[in-house]
């Protein structure tokens, strides 16, 4: 329970790696409020014993977040972790991409996480500190092929890290990052699905050697890292990205 009796935001916290990471920090004694676009999430995420609360919001509208938040500080009274999950993909290169592609990835996945740090920092001051984690990715530390709007926003969430980390490490709030490879989601099984159809196992398999360790991550491993960066056993941690990658960055440059 190394989480006992913390409030944790977690963004986009309904599904794939944000729902793991939500799930955990509930274990481990957390009351987790949940951002989420998608009300129906509600039925997969909350429990009953009241400690997971969904808000729908929508990270790119700032008046959205605030009233998540107001709502988060009426129920629970502070925050004491952050965690800037949500975001969406994009496959495509500087050429391929629309404008319309490029804005909806940018408000999503760099104005999203701006606007929960804008909010929620101010009340991490007024509690006496906070962590924060954002959910980079490998795209923002090396080339990946076809992914120039998402690596633009991945990058601008890894800078984020260590701008917010330095800014206010006298406030007592530290700031990290993970930096994922691919991991097993229902978005992945989407996409191969409709890319590659009857090809489903094939591509499968293709996209999971891409990582040198021989397999996808999966959402489970990012939330125990996610745990432990924002427990007190990270206390000493803090301006720091950790690739989760299978070996994926330095195993392959």
């Amino acid at each position: 329970m190394v989480l006992k009796d913390k409030i944790a935001v977690v963004t986009g916290g309904g599904s794939g790696i944000g729902k793991s990471i939500t799930e955990r920090f509930h274990q481990e004694g957390a009351t987790v409020h949940v951002l989420e676009i998608d009300e129906s999430k509600e039925k997969d995420i909350v429990t009953g014993d009241g400690r997971v609360v969904l808000h729908v919001c929508n990270v790119a509208d700032q008046s959205s977040v605030r009233k998540a938040i107001d709502e988060v500080i009426s129920h629970s009274g502070r925050i004491d972790i952050l965690v800037n999950n949500a975001g969406v993909a994009h496959i495509g290169t500087a050429e391929t991409t629309s404008e319309e592609d490029f804005d909806r990835i940018y408000n999503i996945n760099i104005k999203g996480v701006y606007n929960c740090l804008h909010v929620v920092i101010p009340h991490m001051k007024k509690g006496g500190g906070g962590v924060i984690l954002n959910l980079a990715s490998v795209a923002a530390l090396v080339a990946v092929p076809d992914r120039f709007a998402y690596s633009t926003s991945k990058g601008a969430v890894l800078v984020m890290t260590y701008s917010v980390a330095r800014d206010f490490i006298h406030d007592n709030i530290r700031c990290n990052s993970i930096s994922p490879g691919r991991v097993h989601t229902p978005f992945v099984d989407g996409y191969i699905a409709k890319t590659y159809k009857g090809k489903e196992k094939e591509m499968f398999e293709k996209l999971s050697k891409t990582q040198p360790i021989g397999r996808m991550g999966k959402p489970e491993e990012m939330a125990s890292l996610a745990l432990f960066l924002c427990s007190d056993e990270a206390s000493f941690i803090t301006g720091t990205d950790y690739p989760i990658d299978g070996g994926y960055v330095k195993l392959n440059t």
